[in-house]
């Protein structure tokens, strides 16, 4: 039964994963999408102004920190580091409780 539960477990962390991956892919889709319609706008009704840049640049940003999440890229605050600070703080309150 035990093994059962670890690989229930695992493919609820699979499935977790897709999700995020094809949550990405349909932001990505609407973010070119979207910007080109902004730029056809831009360019047609002021062309002497380049302001379709700012919402493709927010949102390109907002878009790169998605995709570190969705492909699991984030070496600053990954599993890794989250477990390790974790292992930190219970050595801490275990020491501080023996002193």
């Amino acid at each position: 039964m035990n093994q059962f539960n670890e690989e229930y477990e695992k493919y609820l962390q699979a499935k977790k994963q897709v999700d995020e991956i094809k949550g990405f892919y349909i932001n990505l889709a609407c973010y070119i999408l979207v910007n080109l319609f902004l730029l056809w706008i831009n360019l047609k009704y002021s062309p002497e102004y380049l302001w379709f840049f700012w919402p493709l640049l927010g949102w390109g940003i907002g878009l790169f920190f998605h995709a570190m999440k969705a492909f699991n890229f984030a070496p600053f605050l990954g599993k890794d580091w989250e477990e390790k600070k974790l292992k930190e703080f219970m050595d801490k309150e275990k020491n501080s409780k023996y002193e």
